[in-house]
């Protein structure tokens, strides 16, 4: 196996990672910011937990339908223009957030928010796809990804400060405000992206669709993510009440744990984009995700807990975590042609949000509490589902990088892809 080149930015490719990397920071701070909202916004409206778990849930379910719907015109339109329709809408349905005080109007926000904003990550992975080398996405990712991680650091700790100070709409109205000035950068600064349709064929956006689940090769990527957001999605929804309720860890010492967690994500995905950029994305993937398994079943078993521990065995996970997505992602972009792109993104980031709604489902069925301040019954299952759904992703990975290998074998030494070059080791 070759030692892997590293292909140097352009300045102008410098600032589009700059640009998705805020897109991404404002489309996970506004969901990422419902959960320490929670109590405000359940005592403020009166909310049971079935019913905020629905508005929570109901951003999942809309996004996923929305990047089914569009799958098929992602690929028919300016990249640079579906982003900026798309990011508007999200916008706006941010700021419909921050004007809701009845629950059918915050339902019907979060639906709006979630329909928009669920398809903005598949166009910009698209637009990554496009302008990127594949010896260069590891490190974009790594980067761009790093909004989970900004999020954390971010979002969660000023957004409380600020609802706590001047109510639960401030930190919507604040991401509204962040996602105007982006959204005015995507317009002036980030030039169309519009080499895909030099190639579309088929002619309509339903046989695009069809055209695009029909490739058996891009059903076992579809297949990759979707299991690969069901081992995130049983544990993220109920960490919190895992750890206040069995870790003992309190409301104050929560803020600090979710940003010790957010800084290692900072410090941890421009690393393993690197690596990813030097290494084989698959061997990367395979590693954390069996570290990843060791750590959700130690951490899912856990009792009461010194806050010190928890805080390190937190990193530990967040490592194994953080350290799958970049490669994976890197893999599966290189699955779909050019003028598939769009359509693959869309439905590989629809399964992904409907996969997570389905893990969270289960998840509740699986946990019980005898009353709301009882310890979290058997979290440690759902540690053992993760080992499973992993054991199955990786079985999966293997499959996706034997597909780029095979390109590899019918091209001795390189072989070109598109615009992109993809050399042996991927």
């Amino acid at each position: 196996m070759k030692k892997q080149d590293v292909i140097p930015f352009t300045g102008y490719q410098k600032l589009v990672i700059l640009i998705l990397a805020l897109t991404q920071f404002t489309v996970i701070l506004d969901f990422m910011i419902m959960s320490p909202l929670g109590d405000m916004l359940m005592k403020s409206m009166s909310l049971k937990p079935a019913s905020f778990g629905i508005a929570v849930s109901a951003y999942a379910f809309s996004a996923g339908i929305s990047g089914l719907l569009t799958a098929g015109f992602a690929d028919k339109f300016d990249r640079k223009k579906l982003l900026l329709f798309f990011y508007l809408g999200f916008i706006a349905g941010t700021i419909l957030c921050g004007l809701a005080h009845t629950y059918p109007l915050l339902l019907a926000a979060r639906i709006i928010t979630g329909l928009f904003g669920g398809v903005i990550g598949s166009i910009s992975m698209a637009i990554i796809t496009d302008l990127f080398a594949l010896q260069q996405r590891g490190r974009v990712l790594g980067f761009v990804q790093m909004g989970f991680g900004a999020s954390q650091v971010l979002g969660v700790p000023i957004g409380l400060f600020l609802a706590n100070h001047w109510g639960w709409e401030i930190p919507f109205f604040l991401t509204a405000i962040l996602g105007a000035i982006v959204a005015v950068a995507i317009m002036l600064r980030l030039h169309p992206v519009t080499d895909h349709l030099k190639v579309q064929r088929d002619k309509s956006a339903f046989t695009h669709l069809l055209h695009t689940v029909a490739k058996r090769d891009y059903r076992i990527g579809f297949a990759a993510t979707a299991l690969l957001s069901i081992g995130g999605f049983m544990m993220m929804p109920f960490g919190s009440v895992f750890a206040i309720n069995n870790l003992h860890v309190s409301q104050s010492q929560l803020v600090v744990l979710l940003m010790v967690a957010g800084l290692s994500s900072l410090a941890i995905m421009p690393v393993i984009g690197i690596l990813s950029d030097k290494m084989s994305k698959f061997k990367l993937f395979a590693a954390a995700s069996v570290w990843t398994m060791i750590m959700c079943v130690v951490y899912t078993n856990l009792g009461v807990t010194p806050f010190w521990l928890v805080i390190v065995l937190n990193i530990l996970m967040m490592m194994g975590v953080m350290s799958r997505m970049v490669p994976a992602s890197a893999l599966t972009s290189a699955i779909p042609g050019m003028e598939d792109r769009g359509a693959f993104m869309s439905i590989n980031a629809s399964l992904q949000q409907i996969a997570g709604g389905v893990a969270a489902a289960i998840a509740g069925m699986i946990l019980t509490q005898k009353t709301k301040y009882s310890p979290l019954e058997h979290y440690n299952i759902i540690g053992y589902v993760v080992v499973g759904v992993s054991m199955t992703c990786i079985l999966l990975l293997s499959r996706v990088n034997n597909m780029i290998n095979r390109k590899v074998q019918e091209h001795p030494g390189v072989v070109k892809h598109d615009d992109v070059v993809v050399s042996e080791g991927y």
